[in-house]
């Protein structure tokens, strides 16, 4: 460590770091608020006890959130240069990645089904569907460049692991 830089403000550097690396999809963060203020303008509550929906919203939220560091550790130990998730230098096939090919998107996915869950809003239930064909778009644009980054191994790799979710074909 350098001479006078505090330990803290090391570490919050590489928070930072990691915060402008993470793949935080727009339409996840549009659609979260969107639920925040729906839920609060007009409640639709899940039915059910509230014990029910914080102990399932809570699983969905650790699911998706180590859905989510489990892909992000994958990419970083495959990468061979500067881990920068925008300009893959390595196609990952391994880890969540061989399960899908979007392990990130559906972890954002079940931290806002999750949050929505445990808040006891059924708008996140609603608003889901919508969002997730606005997200697919996009997902087909990184497809794309995939292709066209790895044009040897990716028609490969798509054609082995499902986009989202589903059993790896043979």
């Amino acid at each position: 460590m350098k001479a006078g830089v505090s330990p803290v403000r090391t570490l919050a550097g590489r928070v930072k770091a990691v915060y402008e690396n993470l793949p935080l999809p727009p339409a996840v963060v549009a659609a979260m608020a969107l639920d925040a203020l729906l839920a609060r303008l007009r409640p639709l509550p899940l039915p059910g006890p509230r014990s029910v929906h914080r102990a399932a919203g809570t699983g969905l939220v650790i699911a998706g959130a180590g859905l989510n560091a489990w892909a992000l550790a994958e990419r970083r130990r495959r990468s061979a240069g500067p881990f920068d998730l925008e300009h893959p230098e390595d196609l990952v096939v391994t880890g969540p990645y061989a399960v899908t090919r979007h392990p990130m998107y559906v972890g954002w996915w079940l931290i806002q089904l999750g949050a929505g869950t445990m808040a006891g809003s059924a708008w996140v239930l609603a608003l889901l569907p919508a969002e997730l064909l606005v997200e697919h778009r996009f997902v087909l644009d990184e497809e794309a460049t995939l292709a066209g980054l790895f044009p040897e191994s990716y028609p490969a790799f798509a054609e082995k692991v499902p986009r989202y979710l589903g059993l790896p074909r043979p």
